[in-house]
């Protein structure tokens, strides 16, 4: 066998091993059934989710932010969510004005309230702007959920719920990080408009 294929073939068990170890932890399939059930009530009590993050994890926070505000797999009405850095003239003064680690921080200020879900994305954990936003969210009396690797760094001390996958390797963290708020906005959709489902 051609030794590049060898390497894809290395790659995609290394992800598979990643949701494999995930689809046996059942704290943290408990943690996540929990993530949806708050953000089922939080949307019946027409409150708001808010998510943030670098890079890639921005993208994912775009990513998941869509899928709420659109539609996931059911033709339904929209749920709020947001990705908090879609401003591109609000991120850019802050980071010139103050810092890039006030960058979420003064958002979750000005726009997150008491019952908001705020889900911060850091797959080390130790992103400060995303600390810095988790923080300022409990503040608030948001909820906060922190989707990271393994250890969950220091943004753990920060979460109501922790989300932490199976891995120290950025690629499989990330991917199994669109996985579970696919499995996330599947259960919401569900759950709140189960009337919509057609067998």
């Amino acid at each position: 066998m051609c030794p590049m294929l060898n390497e894809i073939k290395e790659i995609i068990t290394s992800s598979i091993m990643t949701k494999q170890n995930l689809l046996s932890d059942e704290k943290l399939l408990s943690i996540i059934n929990q993530v949806a059930d708050v953000c089922v009530i939080a949307l019946k009590a027409d409150k708001k989710i808010f998510f943030c993050g670098n890079g890639g994890s921005a993208a994912d926070a775009q990513h998941l932010a869509a899928e709420f505000t659109g539609r996931f797999l059911l033709d339904r009405e929209p749920l709020y969510a947001e990705a908090l850095h879609v401003n591109s003239s609000y991120m850019t003064s802050v980071i010139n004005d103050y810092s890039f680690e006030e960058v979420y921080s003064r958002l979750v200020k000005a726009k997150v309230r008491q019952g908001d879900i705020l889900i911060g994305i850091s797959t080390s954990g130790n992103s400060m702007n995303i600390i810095k936003a988790l923080e300022q969210g409990r503040t608030q009396h948001a909820i906060t959920v922190g989707m990271t690797g393994a250890t969950g760094g220091k943004l753990k001390s920060n979460c109501d719920f922790l989300l932490n996958m199976p891995s120290s390797h950025t690629p499989r963290i990330q991917e199994a990080h669109i996985m579970v708020g696919h499995i996330i906005c599947e259960l919401v959709e569900k759950r709140i408009f189960k009337n919509n489902i057609v067998d």
